[in-house]
């Protein structure tokens, strides 16, 4: 196998048409011929844009950027790596074709031919080369684990997965890879969606869910506090002062929280960021005060997520799932 052919790798709703077809195709068909677009990515972005005028700004570079890669950085040879669902396969084939646009087709208009050489089964592949080809993409590039996908072309590669009985080493990784990208995904939608007081709110709704109660302060006339919470009727009173900036939060920032405390309150400092260094000895020499910052708020989060209000479920969209782990013997 040549050094300079890449694997790529592909999803479809339509199983049956990349199999019996021998094809491999996305769609974004308002996106016409991909060839009467000049071939450079800016031209695909202002198409893109054109064509699909809602779209944010990500997803159009995102999806520009899958269109422009299929149509003109798969080359002839290149080899690609298709995961079925009908069958639960691993499919690897190889290009065949050049660029082809199908005016016929109902949804999957860009294509390429593709000559399959080989299906085997999901349980032949390792787990982190199964979560690579698991993207979320419709059309990406295999890089971590492409050689791992081109040695399975081999004639015996089925006979030495079969007498492998030792560990698959990339379990641990790819479980905190998937515990990473979740973490990753929960601070930024924070951060994008959750600013001022709108990120008030959201901490407020966060506390109740935690089991306790909870008064948002006036806009505009808090002296510095947010929110007022109380685990029950009773005392202490909890105040809670909430920042959404992204860069580090100062000594002097928590003092003044400080200043506002009577005897017998307690202070709590969320932050999306972190605490300066001076800060954070602050905070250690001031126990009657908790900072919580962006990796422990996660944390919380995900503690918490079932008794969030629908609002930020809906925000921060995630399912329960269970994944591999090594086991410790």
């Amino acid at each position: 196998m040549s050094e300079d052919k890449r694997v790529w790798g592909i999803h479809t709703l339509d199983d049956k048409l990349f199999l019996t077809e021998n094809i491999i195709a996305i769609g974004w068909e308002k996106m016409g011929d991909l060839n009467k677009i000049s071939p450079d990515r800016e031209s695909f972005k202002k198409e893109y844009t054109k064509a699909y005028s809602d779209e944010k700004k990500m997803k159009v570079a995102t999806s520009a950027g899958m269109l422009y890669r299929f149509a003109h950085e798969v080359q002839i040879g290149d080899y690609v790596v298709f995961p079925s669902k009908i069958n639960r396969e691993i499919n690897i084939g190889i290009v065949e074709s050049d660029y082809i646009y199908n005016p016929e087709a109902p949804i999957y208009n860009q294509q390429r031919k593709v000559k399959w050489l080989k299906h085997l089964p999901r349980t032949a592949f390792s787990q982190g080369a199964l979560y690579e080809v698991g993207s979320a993409m419709s059309f990406f590039s295999v890089k971590n684990y492409s050689d791992e996908f081109l040695a399975a072309l081999d004639k015996d590669f089925k006979k030495a997965i079969d007498t492998d009985n030792t560990d698959d080493e990339t379990v641990a990784a790819t479980a905190e890879e998937i515990i990473e990208s979740t973490r990753d995904f929960i601070i930024k939608e924070l951060s994008r969606n959750l600013k001022g007081y709108d990120l008030e709110e959201f901490i407020a709704d966060l506390l109740n869910a935690m089991g306790y109660r909870t008064t948002i302060s006036p806009h505009g006339g808090d002296s510095g506090i947010d929110i007022t919470a109380y685990k029950d009727e009773l005392p202490p009173r909890i105040l809670v002062q909430v920042k959404s900036q992204d860069s580090d939060i100062k000594e002097t920032t928590i003092q003044s929280l400080k200043g506002a405390m009577r005897e017998g309150d307690y202070g709590l400092f969320v932050t999306l960021s972190n605490y300066t260094k001076k800060a954070k000895q602050y905070l250690d020499n001031t126990p009657i005060i908790r900072g919580i910052n962006g990796t422990e708020l996660v944390d919380l989060v995900l503690k918490y997520y079932d008794s969030l209000s629908e609002k930020y479920r809906k925000m921060i969209p995630l399912k329960m799932v269970y994944i591999p782990v090594i086991s410790i013997v």
